[in-house]
């Protein structure tokens, strides 16, 4: 029961907060919001620390540390079916801690219709961890669809204010077309899936223990893996499908970015190690070739997108699309090493984009202006925010000691003897990367100021606390990335047996 109120506590409180700015004021529901997402990590890190995710598979099914299911539309196989392993612990945990950095980064920067803002941001977050916990595809569909409702709110209403509003309409509008057009092709691959299902068992059922390792003709096989792969494709977001991510996060609030970079492309990450690799290994195999050849192209193109970016937060949106890259090499892989590191570079990834998006928002609010080439100097007018910057920048360009570092090597490592001429053109994004951070931090923060230039507000307590959290943790991430693999390894082990074993029959459609 306590997987369902992870689900329910953000929509709760995001009905509370909407509610709470009629009756009480806009300062209410902030509060309101920042105490639920508190509430959710709490819940979730206890979860972390109070279970045991190193359970092994039980004939070839996994297993899972916490598990909840309850009869929802039985004619149909649809249940209520919730389930909790170490790789949904710790994207739960991520969604709600980033969770509560999104709340706090827009204290200041939200004043109309806080209430209603609130509840889009909330409800997002609610759909995004029911997609890490559901093991029944309908509602893992609904889902889906449904916490991409709340997003296009947050990007139409509270965006950037471009004129007319024009900019942050269109670009909420494609958000909303790639990913739902997308959506529409997993549902088809969703019901046929079940169809071959019922064709075998005379009984409908979208639950995923049901149909995991289920036999069917290689061609419908690869038709219904190439459904699922769509959407997740869209969503992480793979070239060439790819356009609507640098439109999004140039237009969406600061909270919207931060949700977008750190979070809603981990769910097409999760949905890959979830759902697309176990349910069509054989598949999933014959087409990892392409996968991985579409994983270093997003790794290079994106990689050369930064160099020609001038708005701060595009340049940081390419450089998502060229992390992404790697994991989705990692996860086509399939060996252990590079499962693993999937895990890892998710959740670095998502510490350091949602802090430099946070970072941007920041510059945004002090200068009015996210053009690189009207920057230059601010080192000289901040004493915190360019030293801040720099690190979140080392951490995102792969700097040993850092969680991304970890990531990417462990990605690079696993996936060598699978592929090594994609994992050299892959490792060329490495340097790229640096490149283009160095680039840059020397565009915006040095040389010199304007004459007369005035000294600009720093961090405030808030934002420095914000900022510190992120530091630690992404420290800690390289570190000592130990207690992260330790929690992942069942999980991941779980996927490679099943990919590995589609490996060794040779089986291709």
């Amino acid at each position: 029961m306590i997987l369902l109120w992870l689900i329910l506590i953000p929509f709760i409180g995001g009905l509370l907060s909407w509610q709470g700015e009629r009756f009480v004021g806009r300062g209410f529901p902030r509060w309101v919001a920042l105490l639920t997402m508190l509430f959710a990590l709490g819940i979730s890190v206890w979860l972390w620390v109070v279970g045991d995710y190193s359970l092994p598979a039980v004939g070839g099914k996994p297993q899972w540390t916490i598990e909840y299911q309850a009869s929802w539309i039985p004619r149909f196989g649809i249940s209520l079916h919730l389930a909790m392993d170490g790789l949904a612990l710790l994207l739960v945990v991520l969604t709600n801690l980033l969770g509560v950095m999104a709340v706090a980064c827009s204290w200041r920067e939200i004043e109309r219709n806080v209430g209603f803002f609130h509840l889009n941001l909330l409800w997002n977050l609610g759909g995004v961890v029911g997609v890490f916990l559901t093991l029944d595809l309908f509602l893992f569909f609904f889902l889906w669809e449904m916490m991409l409702v709340p997003m296009y709110f947050l990007i139409a209403l509270w965006g950037h204010n471009a004129p007319g509003g024009k900019g942050r309409i269109y670009a909420a509008t494609k958000f909303f077309i790639f990913t739902q057009a997308s959506g529409l092709i997993m549902l088809l691959a969703i019901l046929g899936l079940v169809f071959v299902h019922y064709q075998q068992t005379g009984h409908f059922s979208f639950d995923y223990m049901d149909l995991l390792g289920m036999s069917m003709a290689p061609s419908v096989e690869m038709l219904l893996m190439l459904g699922f792969f769509i959407a997740f494709a869209v969503k992480t977001p793979m070239v060439p499908f790819h356009s609507w991510l640098p439109d999004a996060h140039s237009q969406a609030p600061t909270a919207g970015s931060v949700d977008l970079a750190g979070i809603l492309l981990k769910t097409a990450a999760f949905g890959m190690l979830r759902f697309a690799l176990p349910l069509f290994p054989n598949a999933s195999h014959a087409f990892a070739p392409v996968a991985m050849g579409f994983g270093v192209l997003g790794i290079i193109y994106g990689a050369f997108m930064c160099f020609s970016q001038n708005d701060i937060k595009r340049l940081v949106a390419y450089s998502s699309v060229s992390h992404m890259g790697f994991v989705l090499v990692g996860v086509y892989a399939g060996t252990q090493q590079a499962l693993q590191g999937v895990v890892v570079q998710m959740l670095a990834h998502g510490l350091s984009a949602g802090a430099l998006f946070i970072l941007c928002g920041e510059i945004y609010e002090r200068i009015h202006t996210r053009e690189l080439s009207q920057m230059g100097g601010l080192w000289a007018r901040f004493p915190y925010l360019p030293p801040i910057a720099m690190f979140f920048a080392a951490a995102s360009l792969g700097l040993p000691g850092m969680g991304n570092f970890v990531g990417e090597f462990l990605i690079l490592l696993g996936s060598w003897n699978i592929a090594p001429l994609t994992t050299a053109l892959a490792a060329t994004g490495l340097v790229m990367g640096a490149v283009y951070t160095l680039i840059l931090v020397q565009r915006a923060f040095h040389g010199a100021p304007a004459a007369g230039a005035p000294p600009l507000k720093d961090l405030g307590r808030r934002e420095l606390a914000m900022m510190g959290v992120l530091m630690l943790l992404l420290l800690g991430l390289g570190v000592y990335p130990q207690t992260v693999l330790n929690t992942s390894a069942s999980a991941m082990h779980q996927v490679h047996t099943i990919y590995s074993a589609a490996a060794a029959t040779g089986v291709a459609p």
